[in-house]
């Protein structure tokens, strides 16, 4: 009989419920236990896994891999999906190995380059793949020059922390000033020049932004599965245009995601993001995690989480081709259940290797929505 893959998810965005959904029904019929953990008591992930904690909040990256090998080790995990502190965990993957757990994410040097947005244009800029121009803006000064060029370029300029993930502290830069008209409807990402200028200029300590063109839809997120070899196995484009969604396999975005992928050495699951400056496509971003909507390629006939962790099984699932494209979509919220009974909080100084603290199983049963609430964590 084979044995049943025990995998475990940390501090994971809410929609990766789908991730989870479709390990269990993979097309191998393998049984497939998941291991959640998260700061959020209320968070569906928890509600969604087989065995679930709350993690200990303020541990350091070196804690938190002590905290990590722990879970690994008692929970018998066969793969560890890492988001939160990944380059921590990486940096030890010998050591998960050790215990019995691989780890489902790209090597440390791999993960560095992408970390810093900044280190990740230059990089891959010098294999070729074209890149909005940007400016590091520490300071007051520095921004009104950023801005001052790109605006005399016809662009209008945006800013977004060198350090980050998920669209947070993204905003563009108007030179309208602050009115009625910031405050009627629903707020927006736009932010008057001349108060982004007084907030650096009282700041204790400097900012740390990329300063760079808004750029145009389509955006088209290439989710890619690469395997130990550098060798692509999966490599399909998600587009996005306002609310309608779709699928993609035009090489003007897969071919520039391939030669990011292999050429950085991106294993197993990775996220490439483009869009529009003028009339080419340019990279926006490069996540070294499964992208929040991975599962959207279920439309076309794939299961790519099973595949991945296949791969960190030592299981290679050869080259994997959507056997069609889906029709254009879009995404709804909907409801997740939760567990009756809100999980503990845990101690401030809960030790790094404690035992279980509100473990919940998964509800016996759970209502789907047909697309996902969003990829908050």
């Amino acid at each position: 009989m084979v044995s049943r893959v025990r995998v475990w998810l940390n501090r994971t965005y809410a929609e990766n419920v789908f991730f989870m959904d479709q390990l269990r029904r993979n097309p191998d019929d393998r049984a497939v236990e998941i291991h959640a953990t998260h700061g959020d008591p209320d968070s569906p992930v928890l509600a969604a896994a087989d065995t679930a904690e709350l993690e200990p909040e303020g541990l350091s990256p070196a804690a938190y891999v002590e905290y990590a090998l722990a879970q690994c080790e008692r929970r018998g995990i066969d793969v560890f999906v890492p988001r939160l502190h990944q380059a921590a965990v990486v940096a030890h993957r010998a050591e998960f190995e050790a215990v019995g757990t691989a780890l489902l994410a790209p090597p440390p040097e791999a993960v560095a380059v992408f970390h810093d947005k900044v280190i990740a244009y230059e990089a891959v800029q010098a294999i070729g793949v074209p890149v909005p121009p940007w400016w590091r803006v520490r300071s007051a000064e520095e921004l009104v020059a950023a801005v001052d060029e790109l605006e005399a370029g016809g662009y209008r300029a945006c800013f977004k922390p060198v350090s980050g993930a998920g669209g947070v502290g993204f905003r563009v830069i108007t030179r309208a000033p602050f009115s009625l008209t910031q405050l009627s409807g629903f707020p927006s990402p736009y932010v008057p020049l001349g108060l982004v200028l007084d907030a650096l200029r009282e700041a204790d300590e400097p900012v740390d932004w990329l300063v760079m063109p808004r750029l145009e839809q389509p955006e088209v997120s290439v989710d890619c599965l690469t395997g130990t070899d550098n060798r692509i196995r999966l490599a399909v484009g998600r587009t996005k245009n306002g609310r309608r969604r779709g699928f993609t396999l035009h090489e003007q975005w897969l071919e520039p995601a391939r030669r990011i992928a292999e050429g950085f050495g991106l294993h197993y699951l990775s996220n490439i993001q483009f869009r529009m400056l003028g009339e080419r496509p340019v990279l926006m971003d490069v996540n070294t995690r499964p992208a929040g909507g991975l599962h959207q390629l279920s439309l076309c006939g794939v299961n790519a989480p099973w595949a991945a962790v296949r791969l960190a099984l030592g299981e290679d699932p050869g080259e994997l081709v959507p056997p069609f494209l889906g029709q254009d979509y879009t995404v709804v919220s909907g409801p997740r259940p939760l567990p009756p009974v809100t999980l503990p909080q845990q101690r401030a100084d809960v030790s790094t290797a404690a035992p279980a603290l509100g473990a919940v199983p998964a509800p016996a049963a759970s209502v789907e929505p047909r697309t996902a609430t969003g990829a908050h964590a």
